[in-house]
């Protein structure tokens, strides 16, 4: 792996979009009151700017500037210097990045490093919503909220996709947000369940559409198969987290801080205590407790998983769009090409209604607070917001240069060029648009293209039509901002490690049928003693004090 290095990269733009400028006044486009206020004093901070840049612009320095980052070095597409992306950004946009680059096996570590000891680069992208929390109370990063005004892209996206509930999230104690995040125009999903179809077509059962006709599949299969209908992978993280949010919950992976807002009450709750976590808990044990489902899907390592589905010990499992074409290599091997059916369902309703998890937020950039006194600030924001938040700039980030490495199918289709490949769409290519181009890279393009048309533009047509009737889904709401002050922060973190530690294993132990289900108030008594009541009244008292001084 690279040592940490910096060198001087060229980066440039493709070409223009003509709209018309979108003009936003503070609290529209992104803005809450007082966001974007600080720009009336950048005279110094204009070099290389461009005078007249909005909505539809391609930023072009008006002089040669450059701008340092903090460069995430992914194995998969190791950092070269003669990328097509940096040439052909070099050529036209008349900027240059210089960048401090740390391998993606350090990058947490390195990057906490180098915002303590204040020697952070201008701006750090792959940074995901709370990440950048503990440095607000140093001063170390900027709070980009202030800003806005600089990155019309930006707030126009934010107010035509009505982004403005999941931005105020990111809101910290003195109001302001310090990430610029990746946006998304829909909720992206991806995670879950994959079952054998040909199985279910051969039982004469339906695709189930709620967790209810999950288990009476499930039932079906056992009546007629040996092992289990269901064996999963990654621990159950990943499914007690896409199923959570139709029981009105969360859970596994996206378990988080522990806490849920109760929207009717107007208050957080500790989620691991509540009523729809047990709902939760009491189905997955149910399956298990029934022989529906492989206990020891909450203990076996990946391959194990895979080996029971290959073998046709189970019939379903948990996936991602990407993990299904590794499901159905393996199952050609195992069973032939041909001989088998397998496909993503659609996340199932449950008792909460046909509703989905997640945030139309991605991983996002701060900016160092070092940055606001460069004399390039200004055009460094004005560069930010078009290659991450323009249409075109999401373009050029995500298929690369027009006639080199894609053409054009269609008014909204991409094909890669002859000899290009991306995740098997051109399989005769030689060459990766990631490893050998520079694009689809994750430093550079933060949410796979942000508007609904660019993020499935990679996607072959099976998962497409998944995310398009995912897309009918209710999004489950926003839990609203509850930003710690230092030390509160220092005093939930100790309530909220022990709490979520005592909570995976209790629920572990819950499904296993390890430990009964009677013995849930006895449970949420211990989550008492456990300081549970302290960490909410925490939260509910940073969220009150948000609320009154915002």
């Amino acid at each position: 792996m690279r040592s940490t290095t910096r060198r001087v990269i060229g980066l440039a733009a493709a070409g223009a979009l003509v709209t018309g400028l979108a003009a936003c006044d503070a609290g529209d486009g992104g803005n809450g009151d007082g966001d974007g206020d600080a720009v009336e004093n950048l005279d110094g901070q204009r070099v290389g700017a461009m005078d007249d840049y909005g909505v539809g612009d391609t930023f072009v320095a008006t002089e040669e500037v450059t701008f340092d980052l903090l460069y995430r070095d992914h194995p998969n597409y190791p950092l070269d210097r003669d990328w097509l992306f940096f040439q052909s950004l070099a050529e036209r946009n008349n900027v240059q990045l210089d960048p401090t680059v740390a391998p993606l096996s350090d990058w947490d570590e390195r990057r906490s490093l180098l915002i303590g000891a204040g020697n952070a680069p201008s701006f750090i992208p792959v940074t995901y919503g709370g990440q950048e929390a503990p440095f607000v109370a140093s001063g170390a990063i900027l709070p980009v909220s202030e800003y806005v005004d600089l990155m019309p892209h930006f707030q126009d996206k934010v107010e035509r996709w009505g982004l403005q509930e999941e931005l105020d999230s990111l809101r910290q104690e003195d109001g302001h947000y310090y990430l610029l995040p990746g946006l998304l125009e829909q909720v992206r999903p991806d995670y879950t369940l994959a079952m054998r179809t040909d199985v279910l077509d051969d039982l004469g059962v339906a695709e189930p559409t709620s967790w209810d006709e999950v288990r009476e599949a499930f039932e079906e299969i056992a009546d007629e198969h040996d092992g289990y209908p269901f064996s999963d992978r990654w621990e159950g993280q990943a499914l007690l987290n896409y199923a959570a949010a139709s029981f009105g919950t969360a859970a596994g992976w996206g378990y988080g801080q522990g806490v849920t807002f109760d929207h009717d009450a107007g208050e957080f709750l500790y989620t691991g205590a509540t009523d729809e976590y047990r709902q939760l808990v009491e189905y997955f044990a149910g399956l298990v407790e029934d022989g529906l489902m492989d206990p020891e899907s909450f203990t076996q390592d990946d391959d194990q998983a895979l080996q029971k589905l290959s073998n046709e010990n189970s019939y379903a499992v948990s996936t991602n769009a990407q993990e299904l074409i590794g499901h159905r290599n393996t199952l050609d091997t195992a069973i032939g090409e041909g001989e088998y059916e397998i496909g993503k369902v659609l996340v199932p309703a449950g008792p909460a209604g046909d509703i989905i998890g997640g945030t139309r937020l991605e991983s996002g950039i701060m900016i160092s607070a070092r940055a606001a006194e460069q004399d390039t600030f200004v055009a460094m924001m004005q560069f930010i917001d078009w290659l991450y938040y323009s249409d075109e700039g999401l373009e050029f980030a995500k298929w690369g240069v027009e006639g080199e490495t894609f053409e054009r199918s269609g008014d909204t289709g991409y094909t890669l060029t002859e000899d290009v490949d991306f995740v098997g769409l051109n399989p005769d290519g030689s060459q990766n648009l990631q490893a050998d181009f520079g694009f689809f890279n994750g430093v550079f393009l933060l949410a796979q293209g942000s508007t609904h048309e660019l993020v499935l533009s990679h996607l072959n047509e099976e998962e497409v039509e998944w995310q398009e009737a995912m897309a009918g889904k209710q999004q489950a709401p926003i839990d609203p901002p509850y930003p710690l002050s230092e030390m509160e922060r220092e005093q939930a973190s100790l309530y909220q490690n022990a709490l979520n530690d005592f909570v995976q294993q209790s629920t572990l132990q819950f499904i296993l049928g390890q430990r009964d289900l009677d013995t849930w108030d006895a449970y949420v008594a211990e989550l008492e003693g456990m300081n549970m009541t302290a960490y909410v009244d925490v939260v509910n008292e940073a969220h009150q004090r948000f609320l009154q001084n915002n």
